[in-house]
């Protein structure tokens, strides 16, 4: 049976479409991604518009919006312009409440593993930190940064190639990950999250 009624939204001409968009789009997973100045400074910050995009070689993409709004650019952004590396953290719902303190707009020599109590701990292949209580780390390389957006609202679309991962042994369950035990929480729209511990499979047709 067809709706009767619909609504139809121009993004150009609708005030708040970004949270139209974002109520759409979901649950989005959270790149929790850690980062160093060349000054050294440590920088902790998640974004929900991220994913994989790539098995070979393993490629994942995340978006930043690229000023603060003190019209400064975002140091994650900033940082991986300067150094080409990464880490994704991957957020489990023990650390949903830590993730969220770093979000907020920080000077750029804050430590944000300090301000949400989180445990840097060195990452083996790049210069970053992984976040310890994360039960997935992705050190990456910067593939390229891609500009988008308008001139007023500009992001950089950061691609990068996954050269190690860290992966908690309490997560495996045989030869595949155990979702229940990884408990990801993933971004909804507006200040909601949501839990992903309800599953069912698909399969899919053989043609």
């Amino acid at each position: 049976m067809f709706q009767e009624f619909e609504l139809i939204i121009d993004p150009k001409k609708f005030n708040g479409f970004g949270k139209v968009f974002t109520g759409v789009i979901v649950p989005r997973p959270i790149a929790f991604v850690s980062t160093v100045s060349k000054e050294g400074n440590v920088n902790l910050s998640p974004y929900s518009f991220f994913n994989a995009v790539t098995y070979d070689p393993p490629t994942l993409v995340f978006s930043i919006s690229k000023f603060l709004s003190n019209g400064e650019i975002k140091h994650t952004l900033k940082n991986i312009q300067e150094n080409s590396e990464f880490v994704v953290n991957i957020v489990s719902n023990d650390i949903a409440d830590a993730m969220n303190i770093t979000s907020g707009e920080y000077s750029e020599d804050t430590n944000e593993f300090e301000v949400s109590g989180l445990t840097q701990i060195d990452s083996q292949i790049v210069r970053p930190p992984r976040v310890a209580e994360s039960p997935v780390n992705m050190e990456c390389k910067l593939e390229r940064i891609v500009e988008l957006g308008s001139e007023s609202d500009p992001h950089g679309l950061v691609i990068g190639e996954v050269v190690l991962l860290h992966l908690d042994d309490d997560v495996v369950s045989g030869n595949h990950i155990d979702h229940q035990k990884l408990d990801p929480v993933g971004r909804l729209a507006g200040n909601m999250y949501c839990h992903t511990n309800s599953t069912f499979d698909l399969i899919r047709p053989r043609v």
